[in-house]
């Protein structure tokens, strides 16, 4: 991994937080880290966990992890103590990482931390993999996932041939959580390998994103989740931003509407990327020209099977997991309902479980759910089966029950509708800034 993350000339500017950290600094931060680490009990062939939020800290003991020969823990700040626990419990580090002090505010996207090291266990790391991720859990459970340092390579690799990412010289407004697959490899990973400066807004405010692509000189592209393009496309700059190049988004389908609103604002192209965390991207369209759809990434297959969405993988993924229906024969089952037409175009549709039946009439609660996020006045809809087609709802100031239900009369054949609306004044997210979609923690945030 050294050869892929510190290639470049020592005084190249790898991170601005907002101090600039250059090549020799990370390096010798990564030194001293290691050191620490191997100091905890950290072996070759073991594994450390890292509780840290996004900061210097992190990607300092991510990188040293690696360079110690171990396998990386990638656990979310902001999971609870006992989502934690169990997680430490099934995974058996030798060593944990958490923070001692931190400071700033809790819109911050890059936290100041004094991190401090603990033993846990003296065993070996699960599995062979360089990094263990959490997935986002937004329909349900966690799974494990485990990576290699030649997927982790390859996919680095993949970023470099495709058309339209941040080029070298160039920087990259790092929105995504770099626990996550987005903002790990197609920000941190691929900006070292790639000598793109990475430059994390000082908070989590459109503002300062703004602040952030006028603070340089040299073009900008945007990182984010769909959160993040409602944010900017709800924020008027001051003036000109020659600067910014793109905005490029992964996660979840963006709603036509704050698609419209973010291109009319700024002019310049939205970008769409779609991945899971456990193969990383899978296709893209960063220059807005197939919207929905998307292109197979370079050494990336996509087919269509009954209607769902499979892509090429040599390995399993999963850690300890053994579902014939997630993955079998080099072929990860996405779970995600799509086409692919002639000419490798690939559309996603949403989830495949969206397919419901409603008085004999198939219903897709991804249409539902695009029809409900796009009516005016509201901000994010989910749509689920819950004993009926029901419809959570966050709305964007006064909005009612019996307008939103007028509305959708509209827009949508009866059996189409929801049966219940609930509105909430913040629709539950997990970590990654995905809408939550299981319908127990729907109900869960909608119960006065």
């Amino acid at each position: 991994m050294d050869e892929v993350l510190f290639a470049g000339r020592p005084t190249d500017i790898c991170l601005r937080l907002p101090e600039p950290i250059d090549r020799v600094t990370l390096h010798r931060l990564v030194t001293a880290a290691q050191d620490r680490l191997v100091a905890a009990g950290l072996r070759p062939g073991g594994a450390a966990a890292l509780r840290l939020p996004p900061s210097l800290a992190y990607v300092v003991n991510l990188l040293a992890t690696w360079r110690a020969g171990a396998q990386a823990i990638l656990l979310d700040h902001r999971l609870t103590d006992h989502e934690v626990d169990r997680a430490l419990v099934r995974l058996t580090p030798q060593v944990v990482v958490a923070p001692v002090r931190s400071g700033g505010g809790a819109l911050r996207i890059f936290v100041d931390v004094t991190e401090g090291v603990s033993r846990y266990g003296d065993g070996p790391a699960v599995s062979g993999h360089a990094v263990i991720q959490l997935s986002s859990g937004s329909t349900g459970p966690s799974k494990v996932i485990g990576r290699t340092a030649a997927d982790l390579v390859a996919e680095v690799h993949r970023y470099t041939r495709i058309d339209g990412v941040a080029l070298p010289g160039e920087r990259i407004i790092l929105l995504p959580s770099m626990v996550h697959v987005l903002g790990l490899v197609g920000g941190l990973l691929y900006g070292l390998h790639a000598g793109v400066e990475l430059v994390p807004p000082e908070r989590l405010s459109g503002d300062a994103v703004l602040a952030a692509i006028s603070a340089g000189a040299t073009p900008a592209t945007v990182l984010g989740v769909p959160f993040h393009i409602g944010l900017l496309a709800s924020t008027r700059p001051n003036g000109p931003l020659p600067q910014l190049k793109r905005m490029t988004t992964g996660g979840e389908l963006v709603p036509s509407a704050v698609a419209q609103a973010f291109t009319d604002r700024y002019g310049v192209p939205l970008g769409n990327m779609y991945g899971m965390t456990e193969v990383g991207v899978i296709g893209t369209d960063l220059h807005g020209s197939h919207r929905p759809s998307i292109v197979p990434a370079p050494g990336i297959e996509v087919r269509e099977a009954d209607g769902e969405l499979w892509v090429s993988c040599p390995a399993s993924p999963y850690v300890g997991l053994s579902d014939p229906t997630r993955w079998a024969d080099g072929w990860l089952h996405t779970r995600d309902a799509g086409t692919v037409d002639p000419t490798g175009l690939v559309t996603v549709r949403g989830r495949l479980d969206s397919q419901v039946s409603v008085g004999g009439m198939k219903v897709d609660l991804t249409e539902v759910e695009a029809t409900v996020a796009e009516l005016p006045g509201v901000t994010a809809a989910v749509v689920v089966w819950d004993d009926g087609i029901t419809a959570y709802v966050q709305p964007d100031g006064p909005l009612s029950e019996e307008t939103l239900d007028k509305l959708l009369t509209e827009r949508l054949a009866g059996y189409k509708r929801p049966r219940v609306l609930h509105l909430l004044d913040q629709l539950p997210r997990t970590t990654t800034g995905k809408l939550v979609r299981s319908t127990d923690a729907l109900r869960t945030a909608a119960t006065p």
